[in-house]
């Protein structure tokens, strides 16, 4: 399965985006979906997952700010990000299962 993210872009602090994780195949399978982000000139970190149950788990950096869902009869994985900060800035992967890892999308956030 491959995964395309997109969605990223320019936003202004206090903005929202949405990002979208399209899948070339099902995923009503997959145990585990999730969000990563890398920062630039950081190692990449997890953002949010969700798990086959439709359970989820936020980073505490974006806990109450981010809300990660998964629409599984589109094959598609959501990332939606409110009251943006600076430090959001970063390049957003998707990853299903263990290892499968789609492109980043660059998320830039200006203050």
């Amino acid at each position: 399965v491959q995964l395309q993210a997109f969605g990223g872009g320019l936003v202004q602090a206090g903005g929202s985006r949405r990002l979208s994780c399209a899948a070339s195949g099902s995923i009503s399978s997959v145990y585990i979906m999730a969000w990563y982000r890398q920062p630039p000139g950081k190692q990449r970190e997890l953002v949010a997952s969700t798990r086959i149950d439709g359970s989820a788990a936020i980073a505490d950096s974006v806990k109450g700010r981010f809300t990660i869902s998964r629409d599984n009869a589109k094959n598609t994985v959501y990332l939606q990000m409110n009251s943006l900060k600076p430090e959001d800035t970063g390049l957003y992967y998707c990853k299903s299962g263990l290892s499968n890892w789609g492109q980043g999308t660059l998320v830039t956030v200006s203050s």
